[in-house]
């Protein structure tokens, strides 16, 4: 028992770095938001297109407004999360954006982001893309270079399910619960200035 003792107080120590791991999070998912607002926004127009049209779109209410809310929490969003800057706050709007996602572009393909022929996530979807990217293997492997073309990874089949939307939720939904973390935030500097604890 003593020795579970000793061991368990060892772990207690890494506390003195437990801001490692709300930093890795914001840190992590800075780029994410940062480019998708960033490529919303570089083409404003097409992103209200596609929010409203309900036969090639999302068929959104407002598409408007919900692109404008979109982009806005994105590029924002991805500023305060890399300051540590309102990271409870800014979770929220974050975090319906993937759940908004999640539910209108990536549910009907699935769980998988990217493609794959069995597991328990493939679904007959999967297999197929799984079949047609072997056969397009076979073809770059007969008419191309195809260690020059894999030189720097493999080619997979893009299946926009909804691993990534939900990934990215429950990183935010950590982010809600614990903040921004001790040291390297503004949000830390700011409590400890008023006198809160974080």
């Amino acid at each position: 028992m003593g020795m579970l003792l000793r061991l368990q107080d060892l772990l207690d120590r890494t506390r003195v770095v437990d801001f490692l791991g709300p930093l890795a999070l914001r840190l992590y998912l800075f780029p994410i938001f940062w480019m998708a607002g960033s490529n919303k926004f570089n083409s404003f127009s097409d992103t209200v297109d596609w929010f409203g049209n309900a036969e090639w779109g999302l068929g959104l209410p407002l598409p408007g407004l919900m692109a404008f809310l979109a982009v806005g929490s994105e590029l924002a969003g991805s500023v305060m999360l890399l300051f540590g800057f309102g990271v409870r706050w800014i979770a929220v709007p974050l975090m319906f954006t993937m759940l908004v996602a999640a539910l209108t572009v990536h549910w009907q393909n699935g769980w998988l982001a990217i493609a794959e022929g069995g597991g328990i996530f493939a679904t007959e979807r999967t297999a197929g893309a799984v079949e047609r990217l072997d056969k397009a293997k076979d073809i770059l492997q007969q008419h191309g270079n195809y260690e020059w073309l894999t030189e720097n990874g493999s080619f997979v089949v893009l299946n926009s399910g909804i691993e990534f939307a939900a990934t990215y939720f429950i990183m935010l939904l950590v982010l809600f619960f614990i903040g921004a973390g001790r040291y390297v935030s503004i949000d830390y500097w700011i409590a400890k200035r008023f006198g809160r604890t974080i």
